[in-house]
């Protein structure tokens, strides 16, 4: 207590210039903490945005595959993002546009998507991409003994006999188009729970209709794009003069007659780096985590993919096979296999071209009219019962098909009017 009275009573007698010293020390001390706290801040939010410029989003509408950017946004800031990604060797050609040089700056990626920096999946996609599945059931002859127009190489799941058959029925007959040689193709994978019965029932279809191809990697969502490159690999080493290949799923509808003759036109020479289907152009990376088709920023850390076409059904030349095959092993695989080939096409300088009419491929499904069909290639979501019933419909009707249409929609409009 005497201790603190004499230190108490030695201040009270300091002199006015002792307390304006002591003042100013003590004020000093404060301003440079608060110096020293407010750079402390400045820094670390200018490290923090540094590192998130590259994964910032514009304003974007939700689609079926992702996100889509809005028609207002200002894409100045993805160019210069990706102008100093890209090659300095890389020149666009003088007939780009602005939307096409922004589908090849995305080749600027090699360095993030090479299979150098790639990373191991159980899953099957982000892995280093040496290609090493072998077959289980294989076809190597089907084009032996003959030269098709064209080749259907159609996505199935194993379990899928009855798609398979009903594909067979209808628009995957190799049959359909008198003059005009098709080669059917599934592509299937192995099953995720081992099933000796399901294998034994794939190997008896496959020597009953001889158009099944396997290989030894799990048959998931996620293993999409090595089904996809083991077709384009395969129409590359057992098919390669084919002029034309078709990549669709086992749930679709496809107006074979429609494709060959209105769009690939067998009469004119055979196109080559010719890739069509529903064009997908703008799209921005899934980073929602719960999404089917998230897309982490380690994987694809550029805010736009290439311009591609939906995995649901596109058509391509048969050069395109082999081309798109040997570039994917130099880029690190994706889980989104339409997204994939399009980044293959990217790197290969090559843009997909559109369709003659937008609604001839269609990645939703159509309401059925035998007029509406038989003007469009692809249809969505179809079970193989209403497969075969829309597709024997159209079949009947498919030389009317319009004045049909008119003729049923005007009977059903009677028939409301009397009740």
């Amino acid at each position: 207590m005497l201790q603190w009275r004499r230190r108490h009573y030695c201040l009270a007698k300091m002199t006015w210039n002792s307390k304006r010293s002591l003042f100013r020390t003590h004020l000093t001390g404060l301003l440079s903490l608060v110096f020293l706290f407010a750079t402390f801040l400045f820094f670390n939010h200018h490290n923090t945005f540094i590192a998130r410029i590259g994964l910032k989003e514009n304003p974007v509408t939700h689609t079926v595959r992702g996100f889509k950017t809005t028609k207002t946004e200002n894409n100045s800031s993805i160019r210069n993002t990706w102008r100093d990604a890209i090659p300095q060797t890389w020149k666009p050609h003088s007939t780009f546009n602005a939307s096409n040089t922004e589908s090849q700056a995305v080749t600027g990626l090699e360095n993030t998507l090479s299979t150098n920096g790639s990373i191991y999946s159980e899953k099957g996609w982000g892995r280093q991409n040496i290609y090493h599945y072998k077959y289980i059931i294989n076809e190597p002859e089907k084009c032996q003994d003959k030269k098709p127009f064209l080749i259907l190489l159609i996505a199935a799941e194993p379990r899928q006999t009855e798609a398979r058959q009903a594909i067979r029925q209808t628009w995957g007959n190799e049959s359909l188009s008198p003059g005009i040689q098709i080669v059917r193709l599934f592509l299937l994978g192995i099953h995720t729970k081992v099933n000796g019965y399901i294998e034994k029932a794939i190997a008896d279809e496959s020597r009953q209709y001889h158009d099944i191809i396997q290989q030894e990697y799990l048959d998931t969502y996620y293993n999409l794009t090595i089904k996809t490159l083991m077709g384009m690999n395969w129409v590359a080493t057992y098919c390669p003069h084919a002029p034309y290949v078709m990549k669709t799923d086992s749930d679709m509808f496809v107006n074979t007659e429609y494709l060959i003759n209105k769009l690939l036109k067998p009469d004119q020479p055979p196109r080559t780096s010719y890739f069509t289907g529903y064009l997908m152009r703008g799209y921005a990376p899934n980073r929602n985590k719960d999404s089917k088709w998230y897309m982490a920023p380690d994987l694809y850390p550029s805010e736009r993919y290439p311009v591609f076409c939906s995995g649901t059904g596109y058509v391509f030349s048969g050069d395109l096979a082999e081309k798109i095959f040997k570039v994917s092993l130099s880029i690190r695989r994706l889980q989104l296999e339409d997204v994939y080939v399009g980044i293959c096409l990217a790197k290969l300088r090559i843009d997909p071209i559109p369709p003659p009419n937008e609604f001839v491929f269609n990645h939703w499904r159509v309401s059925y009219s035998s007029c509406k069909y038989s003007h469009l290639i692809t249809s969505h979501q179809f079970q193989p019962g209403e497969l075969i019933k829309y597709w024997n419909h159209l079949q009947q009707n498919k030389h009317n098909a319009c004045a049909n249409a008119a003729k049923e929609k005007a009977s059903r409009y009677r028939h409301r009017k009397m009740h």
